[in-house]
């Protein structure tokens, strides 16, 4: 049975500021409130999935779990069609754990490096393809779950380019455009990301 989500608060299960940033961008029009599990100081479970899925219903359920809350969580990864689907759902583990002046975090330029590395090494003629995939999981405390998947194709370019994104935006050009999604504006981003396909769906369903 399909369940609404109603107005009040929403745990973004998740501690990556840009990714929580964008959810609630996109939530904001639908009068829910969203706290991100990093505000509410619930610890990141680890991902022991083996699809986009698994792993949203896994931080989802434990956030809900944690607050008491609605929790809404998003795993998404880049799937590269000459790299057999590489890294896909171990897409922030090849950027390695890195500290900044802010705090430790992730080092992206490294991840896309190592991306670009391996489609040169397959030589001239490899494809450069690839999606972004979206997967967006709602746990309710009492255990009930929904799902929503979403995507964007488009091709990878080098170098990085645009500074407006995060994670593998500036080597993404999506579908029918010249820019890479960390040169698009936010807006025009969001309007056609792999979270907003997914989020499309999600309303559709669950807020609409």
């Amino acid at each position: 049975m399909i369940r609404r989500l109603t107005p009040g608060q929403l745990v973004i299960a998740s501690h990556n500021q840009g990714k929580v940033r964008e959810i609630r961008d996109l939530l904001s029009p639908y009068g829910v409130e969203p706290v991100s599990a990093g505000e509410l100081g619930l610890p990141e479970p680890e991902e022991t999935g083996t699809t986009f899925a698994e792993n949203a219903l896994l931080k989802a359920q434990a956030s809900a779990a944690g607050s008491g809350l609605v929790a809404l969580a998003d795993d998404s990864g880049l799937i590269v069609d000459a790299l057999g689907g590489m890294p896909g759902v171990y897409t922030a583990d090849w950027a390695e754990q890195a500290t900044y002046e802010g705090g430790p975090g992730r080092d992206w330029y490294m991840a896309m490096g190592k991306v670009e590395g391996k489609l040169v090494a397959l030589g001239s003629d490899a494809a450069r393809t690839a999606r972004f995939v979206c997967t967006l999981a709602i746990a309710w405390p009492d255990g009930h779950h929904q799902i929503y998947e979403g995507k964007v194709e488009g091709e990878l370019t080098w170098p990085p380019r645009g500074t407006l994104g995060f994670g593998y935006d500036p080597v993404f050009v999506p579908q029918g455009h010249q820019q890479t999604f960390a040169e698009l504006d936010p807006a025009a981003k969001h309007a056609m990301s792999h979270r907003a396909d997914a989020f499309a769906k999600l309303v559709a369903e669950a807020l609409t």
